[in-house]
């Protein structure tokens, strides 16, 4: 769907991946397994499926528990953080999301900020891990967190690198989350331009979990 087609109110876009048998999965993330447990094809009455796989598969939030010890869970998180306005802004960094390149957006306290990076053209098209993706570095993850946004989205399975090797200093998921800013991953904006939207994505109701997956969209705002 294009930019042009989703202005209209009636239309939303999903931002979400779809959640199947061997998707790309974070390294050492647990396998997604689906099994089909009764099946009318083989003479059962009805369909009944059950679903093995992490919370931090595809499309999910993180909540602060995933990296603070006594942070929120995800159960804990207020149902308006992942509705309302959203500003996706692009960047044009092909390495990492920067704090310089950030400063010329004037980030406003409250807001919900989703990142479009080359991620969503270039990651998604295969299910082989990609390691060098763009990523938010820890001074752009300070100044998110000094600027009060509420939530931020990136366009990958991570905030942060996994190739980053200074493991002494507290990384983007420890900045972002311990400045209470809940975190969405894992979205496709590969139809979405850079403007305003609004945003509906909610978490499972897991109980004291640090993250869940999600069902993301967005609808532009004219």
């Amino acid at each position: 769907m294009n930019l042009e087609n989703s202005a209209s109110y009636s239309n939303w876009i999903d931002v979400s991946v779809h959640i199947r048998e061997g998707m790309v999965i974070w390294p050492g993330e647990a396998k997604l397994q689906i099994e089909r447990r009764r099946s009318m094809e083989r003479g059962d009455r009805g369909n009944n499926s059950s679903i093995h796989m992490g919370v931090h598969t595809g499309t999910h939030m993180d909540a602060p528990r995933h990296s603070i010890a006594k942070g929120k869970s995800i159960d804990q998180m207020p149902i308006d953080a992942g509705i309302g306005p959203a500003r996706v802004i692009e960047i044009t960094d092909k390495e990492s999301i920067k704090a310089e390149e950030l400063k010329q957006y004037d980030l406003k306290q409250g807001e919900r900020i989703l990142f479009k990076t080359r991620n969503s053209q270039r990651c998604w098209r295969n299910d082989s891990f990609v390691a060098d993706f763009v990523y938010i570095t820890r001074d752009a993850a300070l100044l998110l967190a000094d600027s009060g946004v509420r939530l931020v989205g990136i366009d990958y399975l991570s905030v942060g690198s996994p190739l980053d090797p200074d493991k002494k200093l507290p990384d983007t998921h420890q900045i972002l989350l311990g400045a209470g800013i809940w975190l969405l991953e894992g979205l496709n904006l590969t139809t979405v331009n850079a403007g305003n939207y609004n945003l509906v994505c909610l978490p499972l109701n897991l109980d004291e979990t640090d993250g869940s997956p999600v069902r993301a969209v967005l609808r532009f705002i004219p």
